[in-house]
């Protein structure tokens, strides 16, 4: 069963939006079967009896079959079938993809490992915005800053979530480095799949809310060292919420 929050859109009447709306619903319910283990590494599936588990037609998984090979997450042969390919060849950085793992039993150790990421790249990205990041730039995330700590207080989780994916990608993007910048949208991912399911504080801790502060101001005054020292406390402190939950279990989760 799809994770309500990654379900395809309710298709409108028009033939055209129906067929889309088919084709992104048969995707989700084959990735999260992938990233759940339900077809594992090396199974050999035919088109046909992929159409009689989902009842579609058979244009609508070649569609959806095109979409997960061109994620490696599979591939395709005449007279063979369909194969899983080992979770070594998937595209681990593709948000769709992140999703799926998020949705699935392993969402802790995705959880982990994204973060992981994040604390080798997100105090270099602050360290650089320090040095790179436009007056215009540095302002916007000392309101943003200001405006976390108001949603953090007042316990409002959605505008809470809002925020802090917007800071951290002004970041990333204020770093000059292109690279980083694009890795907006796996934290975004991260971000999201701790709020919904339940991974984050009720409320944010006060130390968690002045590092943000911190980052923002430390870019603001052109000083990089205590930007990337403020930006590795915002992720030791993230580790340290999550520790108990990594530590006590097998990466797996309700």
């Amino acid at each position: 069963m799809i994770n309500d929050d990654y379900a395809f859109l309710a298709p409108s009447n028009e033939p055209s939006s129906r067929l889309l709306g088919l084709h992104a619903h048969v995707l989700d319910r084959l990735g999260l079967t992938l990233c759940s283990g339900g077809l594992p590494a090396g199974t050999i599936v035919r088109t046909d009896e992929l159409e009689q588990r989902y009842d579609v037609s058979r244009s609508v998984i070649r569609e959806a079959l095109r979409v997960l090979a061109s994620m490696g997450m599979i591939s395709s042969r005449r007279r063979v079938g369909v194969k899983v390919l080992p979770q070594s060849e998937w595209n681990l950085y593709d948000p769709q993809l992140i999703r799926w793992r998020l949705a699935s039993p392993g969402r802790i150790a995705q959880l982990r490992s994204l973060t992981e990421l994040r604390t080798a790249v997100e105090p270099e990205a602050a360290r650089l915005a320090a040095i790179r990041a436009p007056l215009t730039g540095a302002s916007e995330l000392m309101g943003l800053a200001g405006k976390l700590w108001a949603a953090g207080q007042e316990g409002d989780h959605e505008r809470f979530l809002q925020l802090d994916i917007e800071f951290h990608r002004l970041v990333l993007t204020n770093s000059g480095n292109e690279m980083f910048g694009k890795l907006h949208t796996l934290v975004s991912e991260v971000l999201a799949g701790r709020t919904h399911y339940g991974l984050m504080p009720t409320h944010p801790h006060v130390d968690a809310l002045q590092f943000h502060v911190d980052v923002a101001s430390a870019i603001q005054r052109g000083n990089p060292e205590d930007a990337q020292s403020a930006m590795l406390r915002i992720m030791q402190r993230t580790f340290q919420e999550m520790s108990s939950i990594w530590e006590g279990g097998d990466g797996e989760s309700e």
